[in-house]
C-alpha cells in the first residue's frame, strides 16, 4: 500500500494524536499527519501539531450560519491536503450523514467503551453506572450512526469495584495509546478490510497487490 496522508479530528488534549505521531517519527508506519483540525481554539492537540511544523486550524462552529457550512469548511480543508484517511482523536462533536458522505474516504474512530455497549458521551462513566466487570476501549470506522461503525479492534480492561471515573478513564487510555496506533500499522500495511459489518485483518502478503 502506499503512503497513507491522515487528517486527524480533535478537540482536547490530544494525547491519542500523540499516539500516532510517535509511530510515525519512529517510522514504524509508512504514513504522515498532513494537518489536524479542531472545534475548539485552546486544544492542546493543535499545540502538539504546531510543534512539529504540521498545519494545524481552528475551525469555530460559531462562524458558520449552520452544520453543513461548518462540516463543508472541514472538507474543504482535508481535501486541500488531499487526505487518504481520517482519524477521529477525541472530536467531540458528531459528523452528519453530509459530512460522511461527502468525505469519501474512510473516516475511522476511537471510542473508550466495548461498543455496541456505551455509545456516546461519557461512556466510562455509562459503564460505572450500569455495574459492568469489564469495559475498554473500540476503534471503528465511522458511518452515519452515533459511534456504530464497523468496529475494527478492541481492548479490554477490568472494572475494579474502587473505581471511579478518572480511574476507569485512564486505564482504558493507556489501551486507547496502544491500540490506535496498532490500527494505523494495519491500514499502512493493507491489512484491514471491511466486508458488510465484519472487519477482517489480512494476514502477512494478503491486501497488498
Amino acid at each position: 500500500m502506499s503512503h497513507l496522508r491522515c487528517v486527524v479530528l480533535a478537540s482536547g488534549r490530544g494525547s491519542n494524536l500523540q499516539s500516532l505521531l510517535d509511530v510515525i517519527c519512529q517510522k514504524q508506519v509508512d504514513a504522515s499527519i498532513v494537518a489536524v483540525l479542531s472545534n475548539k481554539e485552546k486544544a492542546q492537540a493543535l499545540e502538539r501539531a504546531r510543534k512539529l511544523g504540521i498545519p494545524d486550524f481552528w475551525i469555530n462552529p460559531q462562524g458558520y450560519p449552520d452544520k453543513k457550512a461548518f462540516e463543508g469548511a472541514l472538507l474543504e480543508i482535508i481535501r486541500t491536503y488531499q487526505a487518504d484517511i481520517i482519524l477521529l482523536a477525541g472530536f467531540m462533536l458528531v459528523l452528519s450523514p453530509f459530512f460522511i458522505q461527502q468525505a469519501r474516504v474512510p473516516i475511522i474512530n476511537i471510542h473508550p467503551a466495548l461498543l455496541p455497549a456505551f455509545p456516546g458521551l461519557h461512556a466510562q462513566r455509562q459503564a460505572l453506572e450500569y455495574g459492568v466487570r469489564y469495559s475498554g476501549c473500540t476503534v471503528h470506522f465511522v458511518d452515519e450512526g452515533v459511534d456504530s461503525g464497523p468496529i475494527i479492534l478492541q481492548a479490554v480492561v477490568p472494572v475494579l469495584p474502587e473505581d471511579t471515573e478518572e480511574t476507569l478513564s485512564q486505564r482504558i487510555l493507556v489501551e486507547e495509546h496502544r491500540l490506535y496506533p496498532r490500527v494505523l500499522q494495519l491500514l499502512c500495511a493493507g491489512r484491514i478490510a471491511c466486508r458488510g459489518r465484519k472487519v477482517m485483518i489480512l494476514g502477512e502478503g494478503e491486501g497488498n497487490e
